[in-house]
């Protein structure tokens, strides 16, 4: 190294240190500003370790040098211990489902997460999985391929068709991408729908599916969809989170080689990852069919479980579930997207009873307030507020007319019957009371966004109540439009207090 290039560096200082000027500039940007010059994470990294501290901050870095594939042999160790405590079919059933759509947001995190590209065709590849496997594993065309073959060819057939699908849309980005890619979605959908009249022949049995699905045969070795007393056989479980552990293992092993870390860059910015001299149209198709190859490997899971494949399994709504998985959970954390998984499989089923709905969502309720407000003065008069405001109403509401306050709120229990001396339950709706009071209440939920202090404690009182008697007079009484509200409203509070999801990181934005 010559002596003028030892001067220079030595002139601008070690790397560690902010260049001239950046002190002032980073204090004219904001007091939590890195100096400009300074690598951020090396700026934060004193701050982070000043704030561990006491039994917690000991307890935190423990747990954080334990390997990652610690973790997931509990978790799946753990997962295989749920028949020991249920012997309920159902609940079974629902822990297989909630293995299956974490398959689901651990492929769509490739995509999306990973690769940064909006796929509104995901569950498309989905579906495809799911057919190729009815088709050569049934009575259909009389064919039965081995499932310790037909598993892998089918992956590879999803793989091949997330391939194609990133064909002619490998140029494209944003909302181009999402376009063409819910095209081909609606396509699968049409051509499912139809299969049963393409030139004269069925293809696919369209609306009635494909019946009588073979079961999951290892080396000669069946396994029963159902036990001998008719319930869910936990066999199925054990070989879906065997493969859960497998695909964990293999994305993890990708997202920490040389693609995955080309993936994140595209990701974060498409053109900068092309000046270095990136494959960038090549990695969109690689994250596509790495994506589409979970997802079918996913369907031939379901299929072989519930016997029969019908179109009707793989609509849009399935789509914006899994998406709420990933971005509730963050967008490229493989921990993070099956948390929530998780917490969206669970929350779906609970609120299918009104009972369990109704005590979720006053218990939520409640834990947003605390956690908005603290235990404070303001914490009180909310509460208090609220709680005189609906005796109040009830009270007048009853004097008026009983037929007012005389409905008997659904289900029972104690919440429910306490819930019927608060909110006004009428014994007939009017017919135009939904539609008013829900959009009564979107106004103040909006209004409250636009005033602040005293003004906004005073505003959230009626706020609350109204939303309450919107919940047990309109919501309960749809209990599967219900769901996907709930389902709606937890992710718009999430983005709103926390971007980037539960354990998603943080990314740098130039505004």
């Amino acid at each position: 190294m010559s002596g003028f290039d030892h001067d220079d560096r030595h002139q601008q200082g070690s790397p560690s240190e902010p260049q001239p000027g950046a002190r002032k500039a980073s204090e004219a940007e904001a007091p939590t500003s890195p100096a400009v010059g300074r690598d951020e994470w090396v700026a934060r990294h004193g701050e982070r370790r000043a704030r561990r501290g006491g039994v917690l901050g000991t307890l935190e870095e423990r747990l954080a040098v334990v390997p990652w594939w610690v973790w997931l042999t509990l978790f799946v160790a753990a997962a295989c211990t749920v028949p020991l405590f249920s012997e309920s079919g159902y609940v079974r059933r629902v822990a297989f489902d909630t293995v299956v759509f974490m398959l689901l947001a651990l492929g769509l995190n490739v995509v999306v997460g990973w690769g940064g590209l909006l796929d509104l065709g995901y569950v498309a590849f989905f579906g495809i999985g799911a057919y190729a496997y009815a088709l050569l594993a049934s009575d259909k065309y009389d064919i039965h391929v081995p499932t310790i073959a037909l598993i892998p060819l089918v992956a590879l057939i999803g793989g091949i068709a997330g391939w194609l699908v990133g064909l002619p849309s490998r140029r494209l980005t944003g909302d181009y991408l999402a376009i063409v890619t819910l095209f081909f979605f609606q396509v699968f959908l049409t051509a499912t729908n139809n299969g049963d009249d393409v030139f004269g022949r069925n293809l696919t049995n369209g609306p009635n599916g494909i019946l009588d699905v073979d079961v999951f045969s290892f080396f000669g070795w069946s396994l029963p969809r159902v036990t001998s007393t008719g319930q869910f056989s936990v066999r199925y479980l054990y070989v879906a989170l065997a493969i859960f552990g497998l695909v964990y293992v293999a994305l993890r092993l990708l997202n920490d080689s040389r693609t995955g870390r080309a993936w994140r860059s595209l990701r974060e910015d498409a053109l900068a990852a092309e000046v270095m001299g990136m494959p960038v149209n090549t990695l969109k198709l690689m994250a596509f069919a790495f994506g589409a190859s979970v997802a079918a490997l996913t369907g031939s899971v379901a299929a072989a479980l519930n016997g029969s494949v019908f179109p009707q399994n793989f609509e849009f709504p399935l789509l914006i579930t899994v998406y709420t998985m990933v971005i509730l959970g963050g967008a490229g954390s493989q921990v993070g997207v099956v948390l929530g998984a998780i917490i969206v499989s669970v929350l779906l089923e609970v609120l299918r009873e009104p009972g369990d709905a109704r005590g979720l969502f006053y218990l939520v309720i409640l834990l947003a307030l605390v956690g908005v407000f603290r235990p404070s003065l303001r914490l009180a008069i909310v509460l208090g507020g609220t709680a005189v405001l609906g005796f109040v109403a009830h009270l007048v509401a009853g004097r008026v007319d009983d037929a007012w306050t005389a409905g008997v709120a659904e289900d029972s229990g104690r919440i429910a019957g306490w819930v019927s001396d608060w909110v006004i339950v009428p014994t007939q709706l009017a017919g135009w009371v939904p539609a008013v009071s829900y959009v009564t209440l979107i106004a103040l939920a909006l209004g409250l966004t636009l005033v602040e202090g005293w003004r906004r404690v005073a505003l959230l009182i009626p706020t609350l109540y109204l939303a309450a008697f919107v919940w047990e007079n309109v919501l309960l009484d749809a209990p599967e439009s219900t769901r996907y509200v709930v389902l709606g409203g937890l992710l718009v509070a999430m983005m709103i207090a926390r971007p980037q999801g539960l354990l998603g990181e943080k990314r740098v934005e130039i505004v």
